[in-house]
């Protein structure tokens, strides 16, 4: 059936009848065809932009399953009986029972979804249930099916979304959703709900004044929508176009189902590693439904492509000085699995994991156990290696649960010399950074790296400039209050992870990086794409500049001034040293202050500096020439066939001198 316009007439309830009410269930094709005729997108339950104050109940159990907890894939705490319960659940069980929704102004509802409770101890689902409309919460209007009241199939389990899409669309301030059958077994069984409206606000004559909107768009000219691998494939190739002398497209392997892991590079000589350029990379959609990394990406590519033609003086500075990687999506297949079903129906799990159901964030060597295992057995602490932790061989093997795109990425890192990172994820507003692993697999303990203090200014970095994470009078998410931790906290700390891409990344590379949870809604819908990426720019340029706080420089050969690779960089109380790239290049990321910083090499002697790290946006360059030891001298000269000079000569007799005379007097 086809959806009729419905003329808003204030102060009274308008509606066009038609044949009879819709129910999509789990039909995929339906879904489309039925959510493109609603026209109208979400209210923003699952978003929080429907407020705690707009929800209201006829009953409710307890605080922790109260009206507020009616929201779409709201996950419950690991116990019942908190304040974050899992559902709206009535205190009562009859068909009076409802969950009303403050639109705030007068608005053209088209449809509801509808989810069971989310809890591991409690099973809760609403079968059927009808619905009513309001203007004053005084009359109420039933959805009518012709000459009947509509009612609804809800939910046969609990997490799978139901649409169900009303077959006439109805004008109205207020909506109620009212259960008529539920889960029973004889006392258990509640009515709890969980649920998003669709609607489409319309204009409210008794709103004059502008400012009291809230923004639903950008001043950015991006596309803003979702993309599926194809449309992520053009825009990709659009930006290229547009931005040719800044921007390359390559591609760093592929998933379990072939579609290409492409890569964004933009940088003022792509292709090519610069002497004293850091890299930098951003990766999202490790988990294929965690969608709004994904496109917060193809937005920053456009963004820095658009800004960079403008003249832009901090996007130009950014690009010429940075050489930038963009993984839009880790996990194309996951993505396209969601995608499918669409922002509000794919469900909290569906498209998490790779095709053959392995969690990426899980996938990774486990360098940790490795790490503190030789820690337990090695008595002579200085023979412990704090970096570059090689990966064991059983998980290099082929028959290893590894997955493709897991080990394209390890390779990728393997051959950039990426300095900072950042993963994107959904489902929660925090940052994350190293450890994500308890020492001693707790499930949740405090970790942190030697880099403590750095890893938390970056975090904070991010979390202080996130609209949404600095907003003060912000809601918790799900079933954690971060803002107690002002929005950043130590993976472990928050729940034990092993093998995940930001430990890895730091024991395994000279790379630090973190994990941003960017929304409280996994696939946002569309329409809320252009305040997320508002939410998020400023966040996404300040934490790519952190790049270049610290010290760089270049270990080179004193007598050759050539570059000198793997030279191992120590800074002195900070027990991680990371080490030079091929040309002798090196970056240590660094908070402001004085260090104590040592580089060394095999067949060199050592040798260090004092290097102040200041407050500006620039590192410190503190270069190394280190001196070839006579023995690694002489070595060189007798591969190249050549004369032994006469200092030498006369540095290996005093050498040998010494040695006999420290035999004689043992």
């Amino acid at each position: 059936p086809s959806l009729s316009l419905i003329i808003y007439a204030q102060g009274s309830l308008t509606s066009l009848l038609s044949s009879t009410p819709i129910s999509t269930g789990n039909n995929t094709q339906m879904v489309k065809v039925l959510l493109s005729l609603s026209e109208c997108p979400p209210l923003g339950l699952e978003s929080l932009k429907v407020k705690d104050t707009q929800l209201k109940a006829s009953s409710f159990k307890r605080r922790g399953l109260g009206p507020h907890r009616g929201r779409l894939n709201i996950q419950s705490g690991i116990e019942d009986g908190d304040i974050y319960d899992g559902a709206w659940c009535a205190q009562y069980r009859d068909k009076k029972q409802w969950l009303e929704v403050d639109a705030l102004r007068p608005t053209r509802f088209t449809g509801v979804i509808l989810q069971g409770r989310n809890s591991i101890w409690s099973w809760d689902v609403v079968y059927t249930y009808k619905v009513q409309f309001s203007n004053d919460t005084l009359v109420w209007t039933p959805c009518m099916n012709g000459t009947e009241e509509a009612v609804f199939e809800g939910n046969q389990n609990a997490e799978t979304p139901v649409l169900a899409l009303f077959n006439t669309s109805t004008v109205a301030r207020y909506i109620r959703i009212n259960p008529q059958s539920w889960y029973e077994n004889g006392t258990d069984g509640d009515i709890c709900l969980r649920a998003e409206v669709l609607g489409c606000a319309l204009p409210d004559p008794n709103n004059i004044y502008a400012w009291q909107t809230e923004p639903t768009e950008s001043k950015d000219k991006l596309d803003f929508r979702h993309h599926n691998y194809e449309e992520m494939r053009k825009l990709m190739k659009s930006v290229n176009e547009a931005c040719p002398d800044i921007t390359r497209i390559y591609s760093i392997g592929k998933s379990y189902t072939g579609l290409k892991l492409y890569v964004m590079e933009i940088s003022d000589n792509p292709g090519k590693h610069e002497l004293g350029e850091p890299e930098f990379r951003y990766v999202a959609g490790m988990h294929g439904n965690e969608a709004l990394g994904r496109e917060l990406l193809l937005n920053l590519m456009e963004y820095l492509c658009q800004e960079y033609k403008r003249g832009d003086q901090r996007v130009v500075h950014l690009v010429k000085e940075t050489r930038i990687h963009l993984l839009p999506s880790m996990n194309p297949d996951g993505y396209e699995m969601a995608f499918k079903k669409g922002s509000e129906l794919s469900g909290w799990a569906l498209g998490r994991y790779s095709y053959e159901g392995i969690d990426m964030n899980h996938n990774f060597a486990d360098l940790n156990s490795v790490m503190w295992k030789a820690i337990e057995l090695e008595t002579d602490k200085s023979k412990l290696i704090n970096h570059y932790f090689p990966i064991p061989e059983q998980y290099t093997s082929e028959e290893a649960f590894v997955a493709s795109e897991t080990r394209a990425v390890i390779n990728w890192m393997q051959n950039i010399p990426f300095v900072l990172s950042a993963n994107l994820h959904g489902g929660e507003l925090v940052v994350t950074y190293p450890y994500d692993m308890t020492r001693d697999w707790a499930p949740r303990e405090h970790t942190p790296t030697a880099d403590e203090s750095f890893f938390r200014w970056l975090a904070t970095v991010y979390a202080s400039t996130n609209q949404v994470m600095s907003n003060p009078d912000r809601r918790p998410c799900h079933n954690k209050d971060f803002l107690r931790y002002n929005n950043i906290i130590n993976g472990a700390d928050w729940h034990n992870v092993p093998g995940s891409m930001n430990d890895f990344s730091y024991l395994h590379t000279n790379c630090f990086e973190v994990t941003v949870e960017l929304s409280c809604d996994k696939f946002p819908h569309a329409s809320e794409l252009p305040v997320e990426w508002e939410n998020n720019r400023e966040s996404l340029l300040v934490y790519m500049e952190q790049v270049h706080r610290g010290i760089k420089g270049v270990v080179r050969d004193k007598d050759t001034e050539a570059g000198i690779a793997d030279a191992v960089i120590k800074v002195d109380d900070i027990d991680h040293h990371i080490r030079s790239v091929a040309d002798g290049d090196y970056w240590r990321l660094l908070n402001p202050g004085e260090y104590q910083v040592t580089a060394s090499a095999e067949g060199y002697f050592p040798s260090t500096r004092t290097c102040r790290v200041m407050y500006e946006h620039y590192p410190t360059l503190c270069d190394f020439r280190l001196t070839k030891t006579p023995k690694q001298r002489l070595k060189d000269i007798l591969a190249r066939g050549g004369k032994i000079p006469k200092d030498l000569q006369l540095r290996l007799r005093q050498l040998r001198l010494q040695r006999l005379c420290f035999s004689l007097v043992i």
